[in-house]
């Protein structure tokens, strides 16, 4: 049967929710004072988010919605989580921010923690997930500089990746469209096929040829922003091989998948294997921003001048994200999000069965999960669940995806599957 357009079916996505809460914004929102003050960088959806508490959301209207994009994998704990708030309100009373010239006990506290809960030795502290990625990029070309003796390194990258927004890590990213019109791109990067084991050992070999220069190879465990790929175990393995062999540095981006989400503590617990370098953002703030590059001692190679970062690792936002690793471990937040992943992934596979001309197949791992579609209708998809009031996230043109809360029960599961059944049946009828 055709396919419908939902642009059509769903022209105002708030329209059919009912109001379950009088909760007004205590900012006079505007959205045409919006739009004349703030860049237009993002493609919004016509609505404004003002309150949370728990896997829920409310917006300027009052109108409820379930939150299954978190910020897109960024709400470790929800929203309002009673650990976030005490840790919040006890760290601004105390001290918020310091250089770096001095010792902040509290970025050295979530350091241990981190350490100690993962194959790292040390760890660099930063805002974003992009530039914890320019910092281990940075790192790897100083080792190779310093331990490799390659003058003209290159960081070999896979194709549908995304690794930030920064020139250097745009040009990582291996999709164009983040590309386009950012021209010149930093040199040094060569992208593969994502889990494709002779592709990379072919390139190896290639940019090899005459003297080495392959100083890195940077990936994902999960491939997010391209699709939600999972990695294939086995290609890891053998590239954790090779890079033993040739001592090559591998770093993983585990800023989506990091901090529980894919029902491990660490994506590459996935894999079996340990990277030399990983990279963490989103989740280990539970929505505050920090960002951070962890290595093992034998490439821990940055030194004094090398790298900095104004905000990096402040006080406040080291004693919120403490507050966020020490709850994941109290709550068993990690078993959980195994345990809904099972359930949300075998709730996507009746949809799979029952609505097959409109969705191929399910995948993903915990609670990063992505339902392929037949066509290009992610957009339409997301639009249409907003009306049955739960907020999903695209993951490309034909994925949607589900990355809810850690903290997400097994009813809000189901509520959030019914939803999706009822956007689809509208389609398919």
């Amino acid at each position: 049967m055709p396919v419908v357009s939902l642009k059509n079916l769903v022209k105002n996505p708030l329209s059919v929710l009912s109001d379950v809460s009088s909760a007004k914004s205590e900012i006079d929102f505007q959205p045409e004072t919006f739009d004349a003050h703030v860049m237009t960088t993002y493609g919004r959806f016509p609505v404004a988010l003002t309150r949370g508490e728990g896997c829920r959301v409310w917006d300027s209207e009052g109108l409820e919605y379930l939150d299954f994009v978190a910020g897109i994998a960024t709400c470790t704990l929800g929203h309002a989580h009673p650990a976030m708030i005490d840790a919040v309100t006890q760290q601004i009373k105390k001290l918020h921010h310091v250089s770096n010239l001095y010792y902040i006990p509290e970025q050295g506290a979530l350091a241990q923690w981190l350490v100690e809960h993962s194959c790292a030795d040390k760890v660099f502290f930063c805002n974003s997930g992009a530039e914890a990625n320019e910092g281990a990029i940075k790192l790897a070309r100083k080792y190779a500089h310093t331990q490799l003796n390659i003058a003209d390194p290159v960081i070999i990258t896979a194709n549908a990746s995304f690794h930030g927004r920064t020139l250097a890590t745009i040009t990582a990213t291996g999709q164009p469209k983040y590309q386009k019109n950012f021209n010149p791109l930093v040199p040094g990067f060569h992208y593969v096929p994502y889990n494709d084991i002779q592709a990379l050992e072919a390139a190896i070999a290639q940019l090899n040829a005459e003297q080495p220069r392959v100083a890195a190879i940077l990936l994902e465990p999960l491939q997010g922003e391209g699709g939600v790929n999972p990695g294939q175990a086995d290609y890891f393995q053998r590239i954790r091989q090779i890079c033993d062999e040739q001592k090559i540095l591998l770093i993983l981006d585990e800023v989506q998948v990091g901090m529980g989400r894919t029902g491990k503590l660490w994506g590459y617990e996935n894999l079996g294997i340990e990277p030399d370098v990983f990279t963490l953002a989103k989740g280990l703030g539970g929505g505050v921003p920090i960002g951070a590059t962890l290595t093992k001692q034998h490439c821990d190679v940055l030194r004094p001048g090398d790298h900095a970062s104004t905000f990096g690792g402040n006080p406040f936002v080291c004693g919120v994200a403490l507050s966020v690793c020490q709850t994941l471990a109290q709550q068993t937040l990690v078993a959980n999000a195994q345990a809904r992943g099972e359930q949300l992934r075998a709730g996507l596979a009746t949809l799979v069965s029952k609505y097959d001309d409109l969705v191929e197949q399910v995948r993903g791992w915990g609670l990063i999960n992505g339902l392929v579609l037949t066509s290009d209708q992610a957009i339409d998809i997301v639009r249409a669940a907003m009306s049955e009031g739960l907020l999903l996230v695209p993951a490309g043109p034909r994925v949607v995806r589900f990355v809810p809360p850690l903290v997400v029960s097994a009813a809000e599961i189901d509520a959030a599957v019914d939803k999706l059944d009822r956007v689809l049946s509208q389609i398919a009828d």
